[in-house]
């Protein structure tokens, strides 16, 4: 246990560059809510379904983080800061990272009746701050959501998603290949595919204006006749 609790506060230490020791660690609400949830996931396990709630409720009251004791969650899950919701049918992979403000939410309850209302992110995925991740779709392994972006259809594997509703964009080889991306996205300049349609479109207004004004210039501008013209008509005089 001991060797897992070590091998668990390690991998929030690759993730968070922050704490100094890993007795600081000890401290995250995210890794208090997570030990909470263990609890109360057992004792949901074996229909304590009252119990199982109370758990939630002190957790929630002690770290901010709503966790219902229905979800399944991998190994070295780690919410960093906090105020984040997870709902009954969500279920997480392994190296799962969450920032403040998730949400997992459900769609559809369907009168209460039981089934898969929300989403399952599978292993190593990423989700910034403020992103909500609604209904039972399935966010592939290594994608990452970024902040504020609300998803309601699946996520492809290794997938940047950004935007309301979000979308895929391009992102760097570079920063694609790297283990962990702080909050989902890079900070540098990505390929946005639908900033590229923005701009040809604004490009191809600027050419429509420019043939436009010349045109207008055109007609407003007298047209003499040539020299040959008025020679002809001279001769026929």
């Amino acid at each position: 246990m001991l060797r897992n609790l070590i091998s668990y506060i390690d991998s929030v230490k690759a993730r968070d560059p922050a704490p100094r020791s890993r007795a600081e660690i000890l401290l995250y609400p995210g890794v208090w809510s997570l030990a909470f949830h263990r609890v109360a996931h057992r004792l949901y396990r074996a229909r304590l379904f009252f119990l199982a709630r109370l758990v939630n409720h002190i957790a929630r009251f002690l770290t901010g983080n709503d966790i219902h004791p229905g979800a399944r969650i991998g190994k070295r899950f780690f919410i960093d800061h906090g105020f984040t919701v997870i709902g009954e049918t969500a279920e997480i992979g392994d190296d799962v990272t969450l920032y403040q403000n998730v949400t997992l939410g459900g769609t559809d309850p369907a009168n209460g009746i039981a089934g898969k209302r929300h989403p399952t992110l599978q292993d190593g995925v990423i989700v910034g701050s403020g992103a909500q991740v609604l209904g039972p779709v399935q966010v592939g392994a290594r994608a990452r959501v970024g902040a504020n972006a609300v998803v309601t259809k699946n996520v492809p594997d290794g997938a940047t998603m950004v935007g309301i509703p979000a979308r895929q964009m391009l992102v760097d080889v570079t920063a694609y290949q790297r283990d962990f991306v702080p909050y989902g996205t890079p900070c540098s300049d990505c390929f946005d595919p639908e900033k590229q349609k923005l701009e040809m479109l604004q490009c191809e207004v600027e050419q429509l204006q420019k043939r436009l004004a010349h045109l207008m210039a055109e007609r407003q501008t007298p047209q003499l006749p040539d020299a040959d013209t008025l020679f002809k008509d001279r001769d026929r005089a």
